[in-house]
């Protein structure tokens, strides 16, 4: 493996390509455009070398980077990447370029569709966020992940706020505002708490045989180690308030219900590829962050409150479905869904075993494309009809049939049909979940049930029947439309067909998370009838 900073070369890209398009002159829209999506491919490729040198069941944190960031304090410049990680950075960089091609036009306002809004300054914040996930996912050093799993709100506020839908009226556009706001209030509420937890661990460090001279340290390895080992030395009182504290944080980002409000309000008004950014990206730091910090910084804290987070986490998936099948508004109804996901990838977490973490890992991809390909697909539709609601539509498989088949495709693979690349993420979760917690992976596959009412209810009130008036003259996905949308359905039949290459990956590094954490698989308790005991001994007693 090369000495090449090749973790710092990922965020770095995107930053520069952001500098980049601030740079191109103002009248040159298309060419900002170009620049961003140019410096999204580079990232892309970048991600790529990566995952080509990496080595999975190797060491744990592979391409590690340390550097001295604030001595005095003990926190560093420290990178470093395991499975579960390059799987959501390869997502990221994926999805970026996709999201950059879909937003092509984003960027316009709605006066008379005159380009009202900076183009230069949608993609630039984009690629800021795309930078701010790459390098959370990748820190080794718990202060340096925290600085960013605050900072990327920021942009992210700009793109919910200053760039929404192209429809709507003035009161539509205080909306906006309104949701932009609850996303960053909720979001830097969550941070705060976990600042004071972040602030709590560097205390318990301060020793001499944890942190330098006895001065604490973010060092996420020194302090797993240690957590693990039993040095910190602290009563479980102090841990489980220390993991409640990073477990807010992420509960409010992932989301888990009831932390959830703000993720509707806020998909809406964003423009499609700003939702996707923000559900399939952003979103994946709150769940990647259980795995990485409850989980092996308090394995008995996660451990005890494990039950309490799955009982959230099973409310959180009947409840998404529940209300997504109430839904008028396409776009709402999408939002609903993926509370429901991420409360399937949460119990999968916390069922801590290897299938559940496994298929928890696995569902964040695929998540992330599904729900890709389902919302970007919603929203070509809608800029082209000009609203959001389900009734207005009718008849749409007659007059755009690619549209139509390629949502129809993203819907199943929502709902999790077999073939497709949802299903065995949750089939994995299930099974998880099921050795270890009966009750909760029963109710939770009441969810499957209600995911095929939901997504083939809204194909057929959208896509079906007698062309409805105001429909005639919708026109079918164009190239650059297609461009997106065709890799996204592939993939989708691909990992559902072929998975191998992301389990290869992910299962070495979910092993290592349980070894640290000291859990293992419980052993199956189906009692063995005697007569099956005696041909196992051949016989002899």
């Amino acid at each position: 493996m090369s000495d090449f900073p090749w973790l710092t070369t990922l965020w770095a890209v995107p930053v520069v390509g952001a500098l980049a398009v601030m740079a191109v002159p103002a009248r040159l829209r298309t060419l900002a455009r170009t620049v961003g999506l140019l410096f999204a491919v580079g990232t892309l490729a970048v991600a790529g070398v990566i995952a080509a040198q990496f080595t999975p069941g190797g060491e744990q944190f592979q391409f590690v980077e340390s550097r001295q960031w604030i001595p005095a304090f003990g926190a560093g410049y420290t990178l470093g990447v395991d499975g579960i990680a390059l799987v959501l950075v390869l997502l990221t960089a994926a999805l970026v370029p996709l999201l950059i091609l879909a937003g092509w036009h984003d960027e316009r306002g709605t006066e008379d569709g005159a380009p009202t809004r900076h183009a230069h300054g949608y993609v630039a914040l984009i690629l800021l966020v795309e930078a701010m996930v790459l390098i959370s996912f990748v820190s080794l050093d718990i202060l340096l992940f925290y600085v960013f799993f605050e900072a990327m709100l920021i942009p992210m506020y700009f793109i919910i706020g200053g760039f929404g839908p192209r429809i709507g009226d003035a009161a539509a556009r205080a909306q906006r505002s309104r949701a932009a706001v609850k996303f960053l209030l909720y979001n830097l509420f969550g941070g705060l708490i976990m600042l004071a937890a972040v602030i709590g661990l560097y205390v318990l460090t301060a020793r001499e045989e944890l942190g330098a001279d006895g001065g604490g340290t973010f060092d996420l390895r020194t302090v797993m180690a240690a957590a693990n080992s039993g040095q910190l030395g602290a009563g479980p009182v102090v841990l489980n308030a220390l993991f409640l504290g990073f477990l807010f944080a992420f509960a409010v980002k992932a989301p888990l219900w009831p932390l959830h409000t703000w993720l509707p309000d806020a998909a809406v008004a964003s423009t499609p590829a700003g939702a996707v950014l923000m559900m399939a990206v952003v979103d994946k730091v709150g769940t990647f962050g259980m795995l990485r910090y409850c989980l092996l910084l308090f394995p008995t804290a996660s451990s005890t409150y494990a039950p309490l987070v799955i009982t959230l986490a099973v409310i959180g998936i009947v409840y998404g479905a529940l209300l997504a099948i109430g839904q008028t508004d396409v776009m709402r109804l999408i939002a609903y869904t993926s509370i429901s996901h991420f409360g399937f990838i949460i119990l999968g977490i916390f069922a801590m075993t290897s299938q559940g973490q496994t298929g928890a890992t696995l569902y964040m991809v695929n998540h992330g494309i599904s729900t890709a390909a389902l919302f970007l697909i919603a929203g070509f539709l809608v800029s082209r009809r000009g609203t959001r609601v389900i009734a207005e539509y009718g008849g749409v498989q007659k007059v755009a049939p690619v549209l139509a088949g390629t949502f129809f495709v993203a819907g199943l693979a929502t709902l999790s049909l077999p073939g497709l690349a949802p299903f065995v993420s949750e089939f994995l979760v299930l099974i998880g979940t099921y050795s270890r917690y009966q009750v909760a992976a029963v109710i939770a596959s009441v969810a499957l049930v209600l995911a095929a009412l939901y997504v083939l209810w809204l194909y057929q009130r959208m896509m079906t029947g007698p062309v409805k008036k105001g429909n005639e003259h919708l026109y079918d996905l164009v190239p650059r439309e297609l461009a997106v949308v065709a890799p996204l359905i592939a993939a989708l039949i691909f990992f559902g067909v072929y998975p191998k290459p992301v389990l290869d990956v992910v299962d070495p590094a979910v092993s290592q998370t349980l070894t640290t954490i000291g859990k293992t698989d419980p052993k199956p308790s189906t009692p063995v009838r005697p007569e099956a005991a005696d041909t196992a001994d051949g016989g002899h007693r």
